[in-house]
């Protein structure tokens, strides 16, 4: 059955995803209902899409590997996850993180992975084409609260555009599992504040009103086990962890919290800041970090 919902060697590959396809190979199987598990599971995918990927417009060494470890993962599963969620990143071109936000004296825009700190815009090295005083001001406190420095990325996930879609699998096997188990798929849309950006699902990185998505919060506490991955380990994954485990930090819940290894890598630069943020988590609220071969269900 795994051969016919999805195709590893077209991992990464845009293709239209045959819902009813999917369906129709789900009703021919007969397994329990979602509702009726008496441990309660969520798979928790990150930003699994395709300008992720290794191809993408903002490519994850490691995507693919991680990508056939996930959807492996999840098949072998099928009757013990209970509810599956994912994040979208969902971003449009004009956005404080992408290179039309900013000009420097000559009127260039700053080339993709450029750090740009709040002392830069104060000297006038980069300057906001609109929203002057918004963007000194976020500069300034996403230093204050000790969060990354304000990376510019390339134009990535824009609304609409194929980039901003699950991978196509991935796509497939989640929604194979929907089928089966009659339990949908909960989306969850972040990043489409201009003035912020929003690496994990729970909150923006700083914003001027508290955006903390406290229903979201809510639905996840409500599972006995969370099991994630996603791109990239470095940013999205490892800031959607950290916020989730602010949040409810009793050890009761929070080491219940396994992310996948093999399911998940960093934007290369970042190991180092990942492997002592890891570490941290591990240490103060008892995640587990493992390999998808090795946790039980």
């Amino acid at each position: 059955m795994y051969e016919k919902i999805v195709n590893e060697a077209n991992i990464g590959v845009y293709e239209p995803v045959d819902v009813n396809e999917i369906t129709q190979l789900a009703a021919n199987e007969s397994v329990r209902k979602a509702k009726e598990d008496q441990k309660k599971v969520l798979f928790l995918g990150v930003d699994f899409q395709n300008d992720f990927m290794e191809n993408g417009s903002l490519g994850v060494p490691g995507s693919h590997e991680d990508m056939k470890h996930v959807i492996r993962f999840i098949y072998n599963n099928l009757e013990k996850i209970t509810n599956i969620a994912v994040s979208l990143d969902t971003h449009h071109t004009n956005q404080i993180f992408h290179p039309a936000w900013w000009i420097d004296e000559n009127g260039n825009h700053p080339k993709p992975l450029t750090i740009i700190s709040a002392e830069d815009v104060e000297k006038g090295l980069w300057k906001a084409v609109n929203y002057h005083e918004e963007s000194l001001d976020y500069v300034r406190n996403l230093e204050r609260s000790g969060q990354k420095q304000l990376c510019i990325w390339p134009y990535h996930c824009i609304e609409g555009t194929p980039g901003n879609a699950l991978e196509t699998q991935f796509s497939r096997m989640i929604h194979y599992h929907a089928a089966l188990r009659q339990s949908p798929i909960k989306v969850i849309v972040k990043g489409k504040d201009p003035l912020s950006e929003m690496y994990g699902i729970i909150k923006p990185e700083y914003s001027v009103e508290d955006q903390t998505n406290i229903e979201l919060l809510e639905y996840i506490r409500g599972f006995d086990q969370i099991i994630v991955a996603g791109e990239a380990e470095s940013h999205c994954v490892y800031e959607s962890v950290k916020q989730i485990v602010e949040y409810y930090p009793e050890k009761e819940f929070t080491s219940n919290i396994y992310v996948l290894k093999d399911g998940t890598s960093c934007i290369p630069g970042f190991e180092e800041i990942s492997n002592k943020g890891w570490s941290e988590l591990v240490d103060k609220y008892d995640i587990k970090l493992v390999n998808s071969t090795e946790i039980v269900l």
